[in-house]
């Protein structure tokens, strides 16, 4: 199993993400920020399973989909970093993130 690690960017999203939902339910917002953990373990778990991340088209940038958002993932050898988690309508930056 590869060791994870959480980019800055990607605590700040997720802590967003939860805000906003938990707006309209608390419960949703819980259960969400799990599943974002339980995938992230996942990941760690089977690193490359990911898709590349079309706008990139690197084999080290990586994601998995949960719901409408994308958990984008860099892969480093032994080591996987959660580098963002945007919406799915929303356009990644020109450049990969972190």
């Amino acid at each position: 199993m590869a060791k994870l690690i959480w980019s800055p960017r990607s605590l700040d999203d997720i802590d967003s993400i939860c805000r906003y939902i938990a707006r309209d339910s608390e419960r949703y917002a819980r259960l969400f920020g799990e599943r974002v953990l339980a995938m992230a373990e996942s990941i760690a778990e089977r690193p490359l399973a990911g898709a590349m991340v079309p706008e990139y088209q690197r084999q080290d940038l990586r994601e998995r989909l949960l719901q409408n958002y994308r958990m984008v993932y860099r892969v480093r050898g032994d080591v996987v970093e959660i580098a963002t988690i945007v919406h799915a309508a929303r356009l990644l930056p020109p450049s990969p993130p972190g």
